[in-house]
């Protein structure tokens, strides 16, 4: 899908239906384009459109490079899929500053998009050139990768109070591991998404920087690409601050169940211990032998169930006083 946005008096405007790119235009949005789409866009700004596999490639000089009279500039961002219990996706978006024209290729629908979107119909965003719509699209994005980070560190606080609260019984403990283990693996992946969308948008705004250097753009924009490059920045270090607690935690939860198999398996082996003279006692007197004089005793059954819980308990009480249970 091809739209147009035109800026009228500091907003942006969509033009309606398949008109031809005006003069007017600062913001052509390509949502999965066409052939025919791609085509229109190339014949009249003099640029070429990637493709999604040419978007997809990982090596920075794929995705930060100069190609006639266009910027290319691709940064994967993270977007909501329609289902609210889905986790969120890693998507290329691609970014073409062509004079004092912004296109953007994207094959998703992030909501920091709208936000831009709603912020510039309201006088809310600079939006009279593709730099200033360029610049408001990063900080939105950037926003949002700021809300999720904040969300996750939420959720970080939780499992970590959750794994050392110490409170409910043990069965009970034992039986959420499993499902900390899932949680604190679903935050890591979430964690690793966002850390590679920081490294993208980090290179995207230095290279962003020096661009509009080049080109002698705003002062006041300049300064937009320098903070929010900042504000990457100190993103990605909070990420990865995030990463190294996740990382703990996993292990602290991996040494809890391991802790929780030793002492059932103490329990068994001390219990194996403390029934063996038991069942020793139980043994011996339960042989056929003619010639055995507690045979005729009046006590002698009593006597024998005495002695097997005595040998018993002695082990026990033993056990229990240097502290192996």
């Amino acid at each position: 899908m091809l739209t147009v946005y035109e800026a009228v008096e500091g907003v942006l405007i969509k033009q309606e239906g398949s008109v031809p790119i005006s003069p007017a235009a600062v913001w052509i949005d390509l949502f999965n384009p066409t052939k025919d789409e791609d085509l229109s866009v190339e014949q009249a700004l003099s640029i070429t459109v990637p493709t999604r596999e040419e978007m997809s490639e990982i090596e920075a000089s794929s995705r930060l490079y100069q190609e006639g009279g266009g910027h290319y500039m691709t940064a994967v961002v993270l977007h909501q899929p329609d289902l609210p219990f889905d986790a969120p996706v890693a998507t290329p978006i691609t970014f073409i500053l062509a004079g004092t024209r912004l296109v953007t290729v994207r094959y998703a629908q992030p909501r920091a998009f709208s936000i831009f979107l709603t912020r510039a119909q309201k006088k809310d965003a600079v939006c009279m050139t593709g730099a200033a719509v360029l610049v408001g699209l990063l900080e939105a994005i950037i926003d949002r990768e700021a809300d999720r980070v904040e969300r996750i560190q939420g959720e970080v606080d939780k499992l970590s109070h959750s794994i050392f609260s110490g409170k409910g019984a043990e069965r009970t403990r034992t039986r959420q591991f499993d499902v900390m283990i899932q949680l604190i693996g679903r935050e890591g992946e979430l964690t690793s998404r966002s850390r590679e969308s920081m490294l993208t948008l980090d290179r995207l705004t230095t290279y962003l920087g020096h661009v509009m250097g080049e080109r002698g753009d705003e002062k006041a924009l300049r300064a937009r690409v320098k903070t929010a490059s900042r504000d990457v920045r100190s993103l990605a270090d909070h990420i990865g601050y995030l990463s190294a607690k996740i990382t703990f935690l996993l292990e602290a939860t991996l040494g809890m169940i391991n802790n929780e198999q030793n002492t059932i398996i103490k329990i068994f082996s001390v219990l194996a211990v403390a029934l063996m003279p038991p069942t020793l006692v139980g043994t011996i007197y339960g042989m056929n032998f003619k010639h055995m004089p507690e045979l005729e005793w009046v006590w002698g059954y009593p006597s024998a169930l005495a002695l097997m819980v005595v040998s018993a308990v002695l082990p026990w009480m033993y056990f229990k006083r240097k502290g192996w249970l």
